[in-house]
């Protein structure tokens, strides 16, 4: 039988890797998983780094030079992550040439403290693409209230976006709105539009973390337990193939835009009731991206069986969200809940990061 993860490329559906350490780049490991495995991109953000930087002595040399030339802990943890996104990048060059630049995307997300001001991300954006300085990389931007001028704003400027933390579809909708307005800003101004690369990360296991305790305390009568997120995600694919119909994209088509996919995140299974691929496996939809932690990404290289199932998903969507509503749960406070928590839990392992830093920093000083 073929690899699962090849299959998934070969639906539509690219597989990224929710992961990056500076070994993993060294050892050969990403290049047998883009050769072997189907890899089409990576997206990192700071959870990840928190684990690689303080689980290990990989980044120890760094860290100790960089001090002696005075960087603080923000700035060496900068340094460290915009190295370590552009050794990525390279890695994955040929895939973004030969895929005529939808794939081979590596992700580096601005500093989660900056969610609520808009101006400051999108400072941080244009200075990071402009320090990171390849032509397959992304910038992450929290799709919060204050993120979204700042995706349009980048997009305009010709900058690839990844839209990270997306609950709700509703929000999804303003999120396209942002980069479809992106597009014609620039291509008003005269200026290419036709490489600029965007996703939407809209995320899906959490809601279910979030909805099913609720469901279970009530006794679940609707039977819905484990199918919101799905729906959920389900209903956001609904909107996505809504605006690929619009008069408006079809006008950025025609000069050449790449539609902007949605990104399915939180796709691991935190439930130990559910199949370790389950999101993975209901989510399987052409023109879509799933970033998979390697835990995932093994379970599905091991036993998944791709097939397009986004129809069925979609099919049976609205009936769930309608039983959701008619069950007395608000999807909306669910997602506004999410948003911030997420926010919240970016926020702390940035800060935990740095601490790692400076941990470090008092070891070598000692």
């Amino acid at each position: 039988m073929s690899n699962p993860l090849v299959r998934l490329g070969h639906l539509g559906q690219s597989p990224w890797y929710d992961f990056i350490t500076r070994d993993l780049i060294r050892s050969g490991t990403l290049a047998r998983l883009i050769a072997e495995d189907g890899l089409l991109g990576m997206t990192s953000n700071p959870s990840i780094f928190e684990k690689a930087i303080a689980s290990s002595g990989d980044y120890d040399e760094d860290i100790r030079r960089l001090a002696g030339e005075r960087f603080d802990p923000k700035s060496i943890f900068e340094s460290i992550a915009i190295a370590d996104v552009q050794a990525a990048c390279d890695a994955f060059l040929p895939k973004y040439q030969a895929t005529g630049g939808r794939d081979g995307l590596v992700s580096l997300e601005v500093s989660p403290t900056l969610a609520n001001d808009t101006a400051a991300t999108l400072a941080e954006a244009r200075r990071l693409w402009i320090a990171l300085d390849r032509p397959n990389a992304m910038i992450k931007i929290p799709g919060t209230l204050a993120g979204l001028p700042a995706i349009a704003e980048c997009i305009g400027a010709g900058i690839n976006v990844n839209v990270t933390l997306l609950f709700s579809v509703d929000r999804y909708r303003a999120v396209i709105d942002a980069f479809l307005a992106g597009l014609e800003t620039r291509a008003a101004r005269g200026l290419p539009i036709s490489r600029i690369a965007s996703v939407a990360s809209f995320f899906v296991s959490r809601v279910d973390t979030r909805i099913d305790p609720i469901l279970d305390r009530t006794g679940d009568p609707w039977a819905l337990r484990g199918t919101i997120a799905i729906a959920n995600a389900a209903a956001a694919y609904r909107v996505f193939l809504d605006s690929l119909a619009s008069a408006r994209w079809t006008v950025l088509a025609g000069k050449g835009a790449s539609p902007q996919r949605p990104l399915w995140a939180s796709t691991s299974t935190k439930d130990p009731r559910y199949p370790d691929v389950y999101y993975v496996e209901a989510l399987v939809a052409k023109d879509t991206v799933n970033t998979l932690p390697p835990e995932t990404f093994l379970a599905y290289r091991d036993h998944g069986d791709p097939s397009l199932r986004i129809d069925a998903a979609m099919a049976s969507a609205a009936e769930l969200l309608d039983r959701l509503r008619r069950a007395g749960l608000s999807l909306a406070e669910v997602t506004e809940f999410l948003e911030k928590d997420g926010v919240a839990k970016f926020t702390a392992s940035y800060q935990a990061v740095l601490a790692s830093i400076e941990t470090k920093l008092g070891v070598m000083a000692g």
